[in-house]
């Protein structure tokens, strides 16, 4: 049943999208908070004046039975009822409070009844019994519109020094509420009219105060609909209120955040643009060579080809870079996950890059503080070492060192890549990893490579769930940390 409910909301806001609109939410709730308590205090002030009401009826009443009572004794008139004197005050009291009056003496006979229906019966109840102890009674029926009340018959009896009272008889009487329920409905209908006004006055101001403090917000989708449209792209401002304030706020970093990525796929697309057009210019320019020369020397043929060779491999190791790129930034579903041995990983590594190192020179060393095992992608995992290794060795200085340290605790392994390298200037450490991003052009194109390295490297971080971080000091070197968990991680996407 929960379920079903939740599902019949959202139909609803899908249905009627004013449901989900602020606007009407602070109508609703003023108007709630203006119109409820009026008629709670409405109904709280009728029920007040009907008990009000009754009390003072019924105290009123029964002062004049307590008289009435005196005068019964007087005329004796529990053993005789002819009286006229006392007949006459009953039915008065009867007509002037639109009742009935029973008289009831000792024996629990009704003696007297005003409506002359049950004189000579035995009358014997709750209230009656106790009224003969001494205790009077009152009772309101609001369903049969009276009050039904009791005043003892009391004879006043010396004994001794002191005087002990006696109940002799009973007056049970009961008393109209007509006149109290004609004023409730006419107090009721003016409480009525005036919360009718008030309900009025209340929707006046809801929906003015509405207007104002949804204005704000207009002004925040307009401004937004006018970027969206594309009309600006100047950061909105609407200083009214907080809450406008922290979206607005957020809405500008979504803004600036979405600038830098349109810069950086413009720059994006005019690198790779530049990176595929170099290669293919210069095959072109040397296959014009040789089409322009009838008789090339062999030699020279060979060299030129030789050239060729060179750029087309050029051209293919950047769409190769591109393509894993392009892979890194799917999903983790093509993660290959297993059990694998870092420290070994680490090792073959670096046995396959240390010709490299020695051509050049740099002292490579592996220093492992315990043995690793984590849940990783071996292929991706050895991507990581590889670029890491190799750059710190390409960038080094004749007779330079790289070292490599692992570490692990609990939860995570840690390597550190250092070099005694040319370092990188401090402002050039927040883009190392962006693609075709090259701190020393001049440098980087006599060693080689496509720029996107260091892209893919932390692409195959970031898909192991874990971080990438550089510090350097130009002309000293560079360390890289990579800190990656030991057990897999799976997104919440796919969990």
């Amino acid at each position: 049943m929960h379920f079903e409910k939740n599902d019949l909301s959202r139909k609803l806001m899908r249905a009627f999208p004013a449901l989900r609109s602020l606007k009407v939410y602070i109508f609703c709730l003023m108007l709630v908070i203006g119109i409820v308590p009026s008629i709670i205090m409405r109904l709280g002030i009728l029920e007040n004046y009907e008990e009000r009401a009754v009390s003072l009826r019924a105290s009123e009443v029964t002062t004049q039975y307590k008289i009435i009572a005196n005068h019964l004794l007087n005329y004796n008139y529990l053993q005789d009822t002819t009286s006229e004197v006392i007949n006459a005050e009953l039915e008065q009291m009867s007509n002037l409070y639109d009742g009935r009056v029973l008289i009831i003496n000792g024996n629990f006979r009704i003696v007297k009844d005003t409506y002359a229906m049950s004189e000579g019966k035995t009358m014997i109840s709750e209230e009656v019994i106790k009224c003969f102890k001494g205790e009077s009674t009152t009772r309101h029926d609001r369903n049969n519109g009276y009050i039904e009340m009791t005043i003892p018959i009391v004879e006043q009896v010396e004994a001794g020094i002191q005087e002990d009272a006696r109940v002799l008889g009973v007056i049970l009487a009961s008393v109209s509420t007509d006149s109290i329920v004609t004023t409730m409905s006419i107090l009721n209908r003016k409480a009525l009219i005036l919360s009718v006004v008030m309900g009025i006055v209340i929707l006046g101001i809801v929906l003015f105060f509405s207007h104002i403090l949804i204005k704000p917000f207009n002004r925040v989708t307009q401004a937004i609909s006018e970027v969206k449209d594309g009309y600006t792209d100047k950061a909105v401002s609407v200083p009214d209120y907080v809450e406008t304030e922290h979206i607005v706020d957020a809405f500008n970093q979504l803004l600036g955040r979405m600038r830098v990525i349109n810069d950086s796929r413009q720059e994006f697309v005019a690198n790779v643009s530049h990176e595929l057009k170099t290669p293919m210019t210069s095959i072109k320019v040397l296959a014009d060579s040789l089409n322009q020369q009838p008789d090339v020397p062999v030699e020279l043929y060979r060299e030129f080809m030789q050239d060729i060779t060179e750029e087309i491999e050029r051209e293919n190791n950047i769409i190769n870079d591109l393509l894993a790129l392009v892979k890194m930034d799917k999903t983790e579903a093509e993660l290959s996950v297993s059990a694998v041995d870092i420290n070994n990983l680490l090792e073959t590594t670096m046995k396959r890059l240390r010709p490299i190192a020695r051509k050049r020179d740099v002292e490579v060393v592996f220093e492992s503080m315990r043995p690793v095992t984590a849940e990783v992608d071996e292929v991706k995992m050895s991507q990581i070492f590889t670029n890491l290794v190799e750059n710190a060795i390409k960038y080094n200085k004749e007779h330079g060192w790289v070292k490599v340290v692992l570490d692990a605790d609990h939860q995570f392994f840690t390597v550190d890549i250092s070099d005694s390298g040319i370092g990188i200037k401090e402002e050039d450490c927040d883009h190392i990893f962006e693609r075709f991003y090259r701190v020393d052009k001049s440098h980087s194109r006599e060693i080689g490579g496509t720029g996107l390295g260091l892209a893919i490297t932390r692409s195959a971080v970031l898909l192991h769930r874990g971080s990438i971080k550089v510090s350097s000091v130009e002309g000293e070197g560079t360390c890289f940390t990579v800190k990656i968990p030991l057990s897999y991680i799976k997104s919440g996407g796919n969990s």
